[in-house]
């Protein structure tokens, strides 16, 4: 697996763009994957249907969106490109607009970006961190920071979910859980934001000490229908609820994939605790 530096060089890393609207925004981050061989233009244009299909739900966190589409012949090789909007632009998302900051990816398949999503989600979950990137006066700056250059503050506020308790591991006899104990995080396409809260839910998880109880599968809206009797739960955004509909299993509605806090919210009502 590739890590995020990798997939990311300095040299799709674009600060202060200017975007009229969201289909611009997507378009810039679109160019730099063209620019530095991740894709043809037609994937820009499979970025855009993407939203106009399922809308607004690649808007993972406030000010933050993760344009993508499905593998396809127009990605030469999996790579991801950073565009910091110079003025924000509306989405169409009810409560994370405006966005600020576009990352795009290109992946060839579900499996060689994981490590990058996971170092990602952690990236933008920590406050101080998702400062310094705001705040990076130049690309090489931004991207030294993206590395895990930045050095760390020992009075920072650590990212985790606070608690009062941590829940006891979970039963066969837990409201609403199934034998198995899987959660399924679900997006449009199963590669990108479903990967996302993947990674924030494990987080909490590991902080509750339910990593070994749980399992997590990122999965997309077709596949999710199919293996939702698996499932405890499918945890997703309000826009691919509306698409899933009754699937026989709770659907649970997180607004921020980035928040441990939200997500460790929706983990408790999940299981009654």
């Amino acid at each position: 697996m590739e890590d995020l530096k990798d997939l990311l060089p300095v040299e799709a890393v674009r600060l202060d763009v200017r975007a009229a609207d969201w289909r611009e925004a997507i378009g810039a981050a679109g160019r730099l994957m063209v620019e530095t061989g991740a894709t043809t233009d037609e994937y820009t244009g499979e970025m855009v249907a993407n939203v106009e299909e399922n809308g607004p739900y690649i808007v993972i966190a406030p000010g933050v969106a993760f344009a993508h589409s499905r593998p396809s012949p127009a990605v030469l090789r999996t790579g991801m490109s950073w565009v910091r909007l110079a003025e924000p632009v509306e989405f169409g998302h009810e409560s994370n607009d405006p966005v600020t900051l576009v990352v795009a990816l290109a992946a060839q398949d579900s499996a060689a970006h994981t490590s990058a999503m996971a170092s990602l989600a952690r990236l933008l979950g920590d406050p101080a961190t998702a400062a310094a990137l705001a705040e990076a006066p130049t690309p090489k700056a931004l991207h030294a920071v993206l590395a895990g250059e930045r050095p760390k503050d020992d009075s920072e506020a650590s990212t985790a979910p606070e608690a009062s308790a941590t829940p006891e591991p979970p039963t066969a006899s837990a409201p609403r859980a199934a034998s198995l104990h899987k959660i399924l995080t679900v997006c449009g396409n199963g590669v990108g934001t479903s990967l996302f809260l993947k990674n924030t839910l494990e987080q909490v998880l590991d902080h509750w000490g339910w990593s070994r109880f749980v399992t997590v599968e990122a999965t997309d809206t077709i596949s999710a229908k199919g293996k939702a009797s698996e499932a405890v739960a499918l945890l997703t955004s309000r826009e691919i609820a509306r698409t899933l509909g009754d699937v026989g299993r709770p659907v649970k509605v997180v607004q921020d994939f980035t928040s441990t806090a939200e997500v460790d919210a929706v983990l408790r009502d999940t299981y009654d605790v």
